[in-house]
């Protein structure tokens, strides 16, 4: 079967804790497959996310100590509060190449968007931030990830653009498909932005069950 793009973004709403069992069991997936994984979330999140790893039947500890998993609420990617791409990018490219120095297949790394641009929430950088982390993805084979797009915790306007910059659509640890509202940077400009289509595919990427969302979808590829 074919692999979606590496590159891949999650959108849903309600309790911010619901968009962690897929993600979960996509870490613990990637952690199989010999890569490190990187979870980037708000101290509160990033307990939870190990408390439902532990149930899962992962051991946290061992994982955490061996450097197979990196639970972290860390922002040194922020300078004096403000969120800088190009840190947040060589941060990034310098994991992936310690991933593979340490013996790993690469890196799987996943963050949630709003809490990666810190307490400001200066969301004027987003689309520069995620066509660096395009290239990022296409000069590292070696990586893969999940941006989390809260619909609860951020503006409509952000949320479009993430829904545009993304090449695929994260359903769950097994299904992938192609982003039918991605543009390529090059044409992100001069390309209309209908925001009446681009919210109702935002509702429901949150509402719909998996099978939906495959009726709902133009064809794609399956992981």
């Amino acid at each position: 079967m074919s692999h979606a793009p590496r590159h891949q973004c999650i959108v849903y709403d309600g309790s911010a804790t619901q968009s962690l069992p897929r993600l979960a069991t996509a870490i613990q997936q990637h952690i199989n497959e010999q890569y490190r994984c990187l979870y980037l979330h708000s101290p509160a999140m990033v307990t939870e996310m190990g408390s439902l790893l532990r149930i899962g039947g992962t051991d946290v500890t061992q994982l955490v100590t061996q450097g197979r998993l990196v639970l972290s609420s860390e922002c040194d990617h922020l300078i004096d509060g403000r969120f800088h791409s190009d840190c947040m990018v060589t941060m990034l490219k310098n994991a992936v190449n310690e991933a593979l120095e340490d013996g790993y297949r690469g890196l799987f790394a996943t963050g949630d968007m709003s809490w990666e641009f810190g307490p400001e929430k200066d969301f004027s950088k987003l689309v520069e931030y995620e066509w660096q982390l395009e290239e990022l993805f296409r000069e590292q084979p070696a990586l893969s990830g999940i941006c989390q797009y809260h619909v609860d915790t951020l503006p409509a306007k952000v949320l479009r653009e993430g829904l545009l910059t993304h090449p695929a659509l994260y359903l769950n640890a097994t299904l992938s498909r192609l982003n039918p509202y991605y543009v390529r940077p090059k044409a992100f400009t001069s390309h209309p932005l209908n925001t009446a289509a681009l919210d109702t595919a935002i509702r429901d990427l949150c509402k719909m069950p998996e099978a939906l969302m495959l009726r709902a979808l133009p064809p794609g590829y399956l992981l």
